[in-house]
């Protein structure tokens, strides 16, 4: 078992010409350590290369806001490289860059940085111990407008997120080192391959209905904001992002046999055992919906990700694009002629993703495909399925909003903006839904970050559209806001962010340490952080008083969801997008001293 040193803090003071760097440690983990460089340019730069030394061997460096370029001196030594968006610094300016290092050694070792060509002869320090948590600034020191936060960091953590999610054979460069290939038995009942997928939240079952709808808003995100992703350098990882997903619907539907996959593993039989999803050895049974045995929502809900989907690898792969546009539309057409709920067919599903009804689904399945195919017979149908009153939410179970957005987007009719605008109407200050003492909107208790995120994004997405965009955008602001640390605690609610952030979440993986240990209940039980920092994760947020408890057992309150993160990051990428324009306004949110 490993040794945690939890929050406390090892501190270096190296020195360089003109400035000084710094390198922060702040959690031992059992492979190594998680560190902050911090760096002070000595003067101005456009473009700049630092190295980093340690004392003892480390096998390599993870780092997200730069480049790691070469390892010398038998792994004593890494020189790393700016990203595009980083590559201009004035003199003086600060950047701090989170690395995780990997080490087969268990003493921690000494380091120095330097800015390449500024480096002296100065020798490195050796750590102390610090007894309390050192708050330092999450800030971001690029882009223009508000720079509180430092959402390129947070975008490409969340999409971290999405692959330490990821079920199956996992690619060659995967970079959750503590995750490896799983499921790979996962097969419908005429053994059709079944693997691949994200698994929904802490657990390890493939529910397709809010998986269909996490990839959906995660795209509408994509294709919105894009040049936030292009501007953050993650716009590879996110099309590997959501091709993860899009990749197992395909599997899913059987076209020929009019047979859809919905779900993979049994909730109860997967909830009386925790562990690694490498190690599951548990039946795994599939669950499909057929002419006789209806799901109109998730049918409706997965062509809608793929039509979505279709758009997006549109200029990026255009073979790939059509193989999900031809898969949206026979699916479309499935979902549309055997009409019902699928959490009545797959009764497994209704404890835990029961659905409401399926209209939504179908209108938003038609207002996507008539995007991507500009094909009128789906704008008609989509204008006949969508609902014409004021959405409760948007989530995993309601699109209605989300198809009113769409349907305005494409048709500019002003019944639909007047929909959109009182859902938000209601989310916003004075409308019907409750806020916390500290200024969050609070929809229910189940995963209230989940419908902030998804209203924020809903409101930067209609701002875009002109609908009233400096009111929008600064609640938007403020609620994301609230999540990344304007809140009573001072904490991130976002793992892996900022210096205080959940240890503990609802999360089987990032909770098991490496084999060959053990990981049951006694695992889950243990007062010890998580193994594994599982970055970018959204908990599901505080009750409708602010209060929160950083404990593994609180589901409600501390798991981490495919869905809770879907909204938040097309918001995030929404807020960059703004920043990068300077067109941030200040977050209209009171928080809480």
């Amino acid at each position: 078992m490993r040794t945690r040193l939890g929050a406390f803090l090892f501190t270096f003071a190296i020195f360089i010409v003109l400035a000084s760097c710094e390198v922060v440690i702040k959690q031992k983990l059992d492979h190594g350590f998680l560190a902050d460089l911090i760096l002070h340019a000595p003067k101005s730069l456009h473009g700049w290369r630092v190295h980093v030394l340690f004392s003892t061997p480390v096998n390599k460096i993870d780092i997200w806001d730069a480049h790691v370029v070469q390892s010398l001196n038998n792994g004593r030594e890494f020189v790393i490289a700016n990203k595009n968006y980083n590559k201009d610094l004035r003199s003086g300016e600060t950047i701090k860059m989170e690395i995780e290092a990997h080490t087969s050694i268990h003493a921690l070792p000494t380091a120095s940085l330097y800015f390449e060509g500024f480096q002296t002869s100065g020798q490195p320090t050796t750590a102390s111990l610090s007894s309390h948590v050192t708050t330092t600034p999450m800030t971001s020191h690029h882009g223009g407008g508000n720079n509180k936060y430092n959402y390129t960091k947070l975008l490409g953590d969340s999409i971290l997120f999405y692959e330490a999610q990821r079920s199956g054979k996992l690619p060659t460069d995967n970079r959750i080192p503590w995750r490896g290939d799983s499921a790979l038995g996962d097969k419908g009942d005429h053994g059709e391959d079944l693997t691949g997928g994200w698994y929904d939240a802490g657990d390890h079952i493939k529910f397709n209905f809010p998986m269909g709808a996490s990839v959906t808003l995660l795209t509408w995100g994509l294709l919105k904001f894009k040049d936030a992703y292009v501007t953050s350098d993650q716009l590879d990882h996110m099309y590997s992002c959501i091709k993860w997903p899009l990749d197992y619907f395909l599997k899913c539907w059987e076209p020929t046999r009019q047979e859809l996959y919905v779900q993979v593993g049994k909730g109860k039989i997967d909830h009386d055992v925790f562990g690694r999803a490498e190690d599951m050895t548990m039946p795994r049974p599939a669950y499909k919906v057929t002419a006789a045995h209806p799901g109109s929502d998730v049918a409706g809900q997965m062509a809608a990700a793929m039509a979505a989907g279709a758009i997006a690898f549109e200029t990026k792969d255009k073979a790939y694009a059509t193989k999900l546009l031809t898969a949206a539309k026979s699916l479309y057409e499935f979902a549309k002629a055997h009409h019902g709920k699928y959490s009545d067919s797959v009764t497994d599903a209704k404890e835990f993703y029961g659905s409401s009804g399926f209209r939504d689904e179908l209108a938003l399945a038609a207002v996507w495909l008539f995007k991507a195919s500009k094909e009128s017979q789906y704008l008609q149908e989509a204008e006949q399925y969508v609902a014409t009153d004021t959405a409760w939410a948007l989530d995993w179970d309601d699109k209605g909003v989300a198809a009113q957005m769409l349907l305005y987007e494409v048709t500019k009719d002003n019944k639909y903006s007047g929909m959109v605008e009182d859902f938000l109407k209601d989310f916003m200050p004075g409308g019907t839904v409750q806020y916390t003492p500290c200024g969050l909107v609070f929809r229910d208790k189940w995963g209230p970050f989940s419908y902030a995120a998804n209203a924020a994004m809903l409101a930067l997405i209609a701002a875009e559209d002109g609908l009233h965009p400096d009111s929008y955008r600064a609640w938007a602001e403020g609620q994301i806001a609230y999540m990344l640390g304007n809140n009573k605690y001072h904490m991130s609610f976002v793992v892996g962010y900022g210096s205080k952030y959940p240890l503990h979440v609802h999360h089987a993986g990032s909770t098991c340490p490496n084999p060959p240990a053990t990981c049951d209940w006694g695992t889950f039980d243990s007062p010890a952080p998580n193994a594994h920092v599982l970055y970018g994760a959204l908990v599901g947020g505080p009750d409708g008083q602010d209060n929160y408890k950083d404990v593994r057992n609180d589901y409600i309150h501390n798991e981490v969801a495919c869905d809770y993160n879907a909204g938040f990051q097309s918001a995030v990428a929404g807020l960059l997008h703004l920043q990068h324009r300077n067109q941030l306004p200040a977050p209209s949110l009171h928080g809480c001293t």
